[in-house]
């Protein structure tokens, strides 16, 4: 990627084939595919790259055992197309960005021979669906087994559990890869500007977009002959610009995600919770040396503050703590996120857990607008896929086979499993910075590590016992875009996830970096810092954590080879 500055310069009053409006998963997937298909495309994102819902999943590449059980006991044909769908898709996943996944095992505690009997037969059925291929079958662990992988159980009754096999990602760094392959591939994109209007042809047909930048204030526009509407949960405000009479489409459901020290529960597998009392499953995974809770489904509104709250955290808790030997209490939680899920239905269909995750593709007739609208991070690739062949008919140019189904992602090529280990040989390297390094950029961590050689100041840890070191601060906003501390530490480095009160710490140290970069005032400096230290604070408060518990900083992110997403 091209600095912001740049890009600006290439995208402002230029001619394009396409525009994609959107830069989450599946908008970053249609520009990827359209440019890899010779359609001159630009990218536009309102906020960050993965900014919502594409950095608020489960981090789990799945087809989804739940969508198997509504399947079959509602011979609904639409659960099964999802589900089938994002069997074969998660193995591109996997195979195209080696650095940024991972197989995970799933266990199921079972405590009566009867549930057994249902989940091996269910199981069984997701593994015929998928086929043969690199993820291994399900099977049975006795009551031993699984309390030697899973020693943090509930014993009482226990009978052992069902283990089956799915995959694991970073959804923020997957995202941000997409658009980096995007823009390597010649496209053009830009984070932080928001579609503020259309410009339009005497027909009404849409033409091109008017653009506001976020940080500078300024517009600019864009014209385009064919435009993607990619804006998940917030579909609609883009649908009724170009055409107000279109009816809503979109129900957004809110899931959010705790994280706790990997400690309350060490495990290198996940922990899948069957039923809860809402009907959902209840994940507990490891992931970067924490591990990570969720998720829950309350319907809200597209504008709603997306917040963890202290119900969120009552609810997860509360079913979680049923299946383990010491319950987890709300003083542990050390940081959380919340997102709104795409869902498409209509508002007479009842609640939002029994939509399925189906994806739909709209042209408006009045505006020409192309709305991929709905699906999963699972088949964000499948969906781009279907969209772009519907933008070579928009633009009547003849049919072309998709690239992007074996197309090997930014960073992933030349990836091993011993990438780690030979980076931290060949550049004398911590281990777990190593890890880090590999499990975040994939081989371009060579290109993070050259600015480590230009100046030593950059090889030094961002904070003390972290494995970030403050070159990524520069890289991230020299080639990926980075305009604010929140998209530092939140999407490019993952230490906000790791821990609110640790990314509070290094905000001042983030917001200094990129003020050299970014040729920021001293006062506006203060000001970001102070801000982001402000919204950290209102997300403690909000989910009802102390401010001034210590944390452990035991178990950072890239210490761990079997909780790294990058291990295999």
């Amino acid at each position: 990627m091209k600095t912001r500055t740049e890009e600006l310069k290439n995208i402002a009053g230029q001619q394009f084939d396409l525009c994609v409006i959107g830069g989450g998963a599946t908008g970053a997937a249609c520009a990827l595919d359209a440019q890899l298909r010779g359609i001159r495309t630009v990218l536009l994102e309102a906020g960050d790259f993965a900014g919502a819902t594409s950095s608020a999943a489960t981090k789990i590449i799945h087809g989804g055992v739940r969508y198997l059980e509504e399947a079959i006991k509602g011979a609904d044909l639409q659960e099964y197309h999802v589900l089938v769908r994002a069997l074969h898709e998660r193995v591109r996943m996997l195979e195209n960005a080696p650095h940024l996944t991972r197989i995970l095992e799933f266990l199921v505690p079972s405590y009566h021979w009867l549930d057994v009997a249902y989940l091996d037969i269910g199981l069984k059925i997701y593994d015929w669906l998928a086929g043969s291929g690199r993820i291994s079958p399900s099977k049975f662990l006795s009551e031993e087994e699984t309390l030697k992988r899973m020693p943090g159980l509930n014993q009482k009754g226990l009978i052992g559990s069902v283990a089956y096999a799915d995959g694991q990602f970073d959804d923020a760094r997957y995202n941000i890869t997409l658009v980096q392959t995007f823009t390597m591939a010649g496209g053009n994109a830009l984070n932080h500007a928001r579609v503020a209007d259309f410009r339009r042809e005497a027909n009404g047909k849409l033409s091109g977009v008017v653009v506001k930048d976020q940080l500078a204030g300024n517009t600019f526009t864009v014209k385009a002959k064919a435009i993607i509407n990619a804006t998940g949960p917030v579909s609609d405000s883009i649908r009724q610009l170009a055409t107000p009479a279109l009816h809503k489409r979109m129900r957004p459901s809110k899931g959010a995600h705790i994280l706790l020290p990997l400690e309350v529960f060490p495990t290198n597998d996940a922990l899948l919770i069957p039923k809860t009392e809402d009907g959902r499953v209840l994940f507990a995974v490891p992931w970067n040396g924490r591990l990570l809770v969720g998720t829950t489904d309350e319907e809200v509104s597209p504008d709603a503050e997306l917040l963890v709250t202290k119900e969120d955290v009552e609810y997860m808790l509360r079913h979680l703590n049923q299946y383990l030997a010491r319950p987890i209490t709300p003083d542990e939680i050390v940081s959380g996120f919340a997102g709104a899920r795409p869902l498409v239905g209509w508002e007479e269909e009842g609640s939002t857990k029994k939509l399925a995750r189906d994806d739909v593709i709209e042209v408006d007739p009045a505006s020409g607008l192309i709305s991929i609208m709905g699906g999963k991070w699972t088949t964000h690739r499948a969906m781009a896929e279907d969209t772009v062949n519907r933008v070579q008919q928009s633009l009547g140019v003849p049919p072309t086979d998709s690239q992007t189904r074996t197309h090997i992602l930014y960073g992933g090529e030349g990836y091993t499993d011993d990438y780690c280990e030979k980076l931290g040989r060949q550049h004398r390297l911590r281990e777990e910075t190593a890890r880090h390094l590999a499990s975040k950029f994939g081989t371009a961590a060579e290109k993070v590590l050259r600015l480590t050689s230009k100046d030593a100041v950059f090889a030094q840890p961002i904070l003390a016992g972290f494995p970030a070191i403050k070159a990524e601060v520069a890289y991230t906003v020299r080639h990926e875009m980075a305009a604010t501390i929140e998209d530092v530490l939140a999407r490019r480095i993952g230490m906000q996830l790791y821990s609110w009160r640790d990314a509070i710490d290094a905000a001042p140290v983030v917001g200094s970096l990129m003020a050299a970069e970014l040729h920021w005032a001293g006062a506006y400096t203060s000001e970001a810092i102070t801000s982001y230290v402000e919204k950290i604070n209102h997300l403690l408060d909000s989910a009802g954590s102390s401010r001034n518990r210590p944390l452990t900083r035991k178990g950072a992110p890239g210490m761990s080879s079997a909780t790294s997403p990058a291990s295999h």
